[in-house]
């Protein structure tokens, strides 16, 4: 696995809670731990601006809404 930079794990937090916001009560543990891993996966290939992150943080969220989370 390779190391995040600061900045990349900062924006993953922004983006991460900007996104579960949008859930009841924040998400649940299931929800939140899918869109961190889908968040963790896209930084380490190297996308890991806050528009990018955004991006793959929306899609796992539609995921997430469309199973009835």
């Amino acid at each position: 696995m390779t190391e995040l930079s600061e900045r990349t794990k900062a924006n993953l937090d922004v983006v991460l809670e900007e996104t579960c916001r949008q859930l009841p009560h924040g998400g649940d543990h299931d929800s939140r731990r899918l869109v961190a891993e889908r968040l963790i996966k896209a930084a380490q290939s190297g996308r890991a601006t806050l528009g990018e992150l955004g991006i793959v943080a929306r899609r796992a969220l539609a995921e997430i809404i469309a199973k009835g989370g």
